[in-house]
């Protein structure tokens, strides 16, 4: 076991909310800070998902880092590789390696009140830190559906996100779980070498052409020796999903003329009348996330893939067997059937000042302040948290707004100096939540007419953000102190205090 080491900042993650915090740390001139990695190397979802035609469905200049671009993307839309090298050179050139704890997945982690200081358990060894600043990411932690027989399955099993690259899918029968962003990746890239695959769909999702093509050397030159042409791109990518916003969020009659560009993109594939009733949503679209390809109709045509408009209910033997009853007899099963989102399963491990873990301080939904702050966890903070998610841009421009609050959050701690911590008003978070939770309202995620991953338990959106980036970058430009209350450390025992904490109550 490694000894104890004290920070000022542990950070939890290195996928692109990690990183990007220790950047924005060193930036800030704050150099005494960890990294806590779980597994041996950097990336995130990155680096869990490798699966057969893993790639980002937001264009490469607008998947990046507005404060490290990259001018040699190889396509429009990269590959997981490319986005996991180029985690790897961030993770370089802005000197992150010996901020880094690799294999230190964090077990546990408790509010100190006396010493005003997290105490972090790890399988690397014991952590303290003055703020934690939590990116685990909701894409994560994989989830596998009980399905009874499943343990008893002869064949191979595994979740997209855990690919299992030893095993080769040549000539097997495969049955794809799921028909989310991963599955429409996978089926076509592994329909042409499999014998058959069968593709077991509880709903179909709306899938666009994808508009993806190499970029020219010449546009690379370009774009080395002229750096504020990569920018104009990146802003030009950006605009325009802003301008689409209005329609998810305010409007969503108005996406009917999406619809019909979705369902002739369908049609030129799809020639059978039967098949492409299966594969026809009866929801609007955006209600789900909206999901690219140019290849996946053409793959679900083909002779050897059926599709099951069922989800998978039971395992017999080496049959899947459909909620309709409909079967088939496979070798391999591959879920793609998504994450513990709206249930980040790190909350389990966090442990508050009144003793509660967070996951049962949420378990009535998540909510947090301005997507950062949750009430009775002072100086813990999380980047993509509850309702920070997008359906339509890059989740890059909302991590770095984040990153803005986190900034701002540590300076105020340095003006107030001394030893002291921040923690949100539970009237500030529930004021923020209301706020969030009545525009979302009106938006297509809550109004669409299906059940997604946005929403919880209960049938709240805890995921979405239901509005546009700019208005999120202004909303966390500033820590507002009127929102926390201060914490001091307690008064020694016998000063005549009568309390064993002295909170500021600042802005009451």
């Amino acid at each position: 076991m490694a000894q104890h080491e004290h920070v000022r900042v542990a950070v939890i993650g290195s996928g692109f909310g990690g990183l990007g915090a220790a950047v924005r740390l060193r930036r800030e001139g704050i150099t005494d800070f960890v990294v806590l990695e779980r597994a041996g190397s950097v990336g995130g979802t990155w680096r869990d998902n490798s699966y057969p035609g893993c790639a980002c469905d937001v264009p490469s200049h607008l998947y990046s880092f507005s404060f490290a671009p990259n001018p040699d993307w190889p396509r429009t839309f990269s590959g997981q590789e490319h986005i996991r090298a180029y985690l790897e050179h961030v993770t370089d050139v802005f000197g992150l390696r010996p901020h880094l704890r690799f294999d230190a997945e964090v077990k546990r982690m408790a509010w100190d009140a006396e010493a005003l200081r997290w105490e972090i358990e790890t399988a690397a060894g014991t952590f303290s830190a003055d703020v934690v600043v939590s990116a685990t990411g909701p894409l994560s932690d994989p989830k596998v559906p009980e399905i009874p027989g499943l343990d008893s399955f002869p064949g191979k099993v595994f979740h997209s996100a855990r690919w299992d690259h030893d095993y080769d899918l040549r000539g097997k029968r495969v049955a794809m779980v799921g028909t989310g962003a991963s599955a429409i990746q996978i089926v076509p890239a592994v329909q042409p070498e499999v014998a058959h695959l069968t593709l077991f769909q509880r709903t179909p999702p709306w899938v666009m052409p994808r508009v993806d093509r190499a970029i020219s050397a010449a546009e690379r030159r370009l774009h080395r020796a002229l750096p504020f042409t990569t920018q104009a791109r990146r802003g030009l990518l950006w605009g325009i999903r802003e301008l689409q916003v209005q329609a998810f969020t305010k409007r969503p009659d108005e996406l009917g003329l999406v619809e019909s560009l979705a369902k002739r993109n369908m049609a030129r594939a799809i020639k059978d009348p039967a098949l492409r009733a299966k594969l026809t949503p009866d929801y609007r679209i955006g209600c789900k996330r909206i999901l690219l390809s140019s290849t996946y109709y053409p793959a679900l045509a083909r002779p050897n893939v059926d599709v099951v408009a069922s989800g998978l209910s039971e395992i017999r033997g080496s049959t899947a067997v459909a909620a309709d009853g409909s079967s088939a007899e496979v070798d391999a099963i591959v879920f793609g059937t998504g994450f513990h989102v709206t249930d980040m399963p790190i909350a389990e491990r966090v442990v508050g000042a009144d003793g509660r873990t967070l996951a049962e301080t949420w378990k009535g939904g998540m909510e947090a302040l301005r997507g950062a702050s949750a009430a009775g966890f002072p100086n813990w903070m999380t980047i993509i948290g509850p309702n920070t998610g997008l359906g339509n841009s890059s989740m890059i421009l909302m991590i770095e707004s984040q990153l803005n609050y986190m900034a701002d959050y540590l300076r105020q701690l340095h003006v107030l100096g001394g030893r002291a911590a921040l923690d949100a008003r539970p009237g500030a978070v529930a004021a923020w939540n209301h706020k969030v939770q009545e525009r979302m309202k009106r938006t297509v995620w809550n109004t669409g007419g299906c059940t997604s991953w946005y929403l919880d338990a209960s049938g709240r959106n805890t995921t979405i953000w239901p509005g546009t980036t700019t208005e999120f970058r202004r909303a966390t430009q500033r820590v507002d102190l009127a929102e926390y209350d201060v914490i001091r450390p307690p008064l020694p025992s016998g000063s005549g205090s009568g309390s064993d904490m002295a909170g500021a109550e600042v802005g009451a």
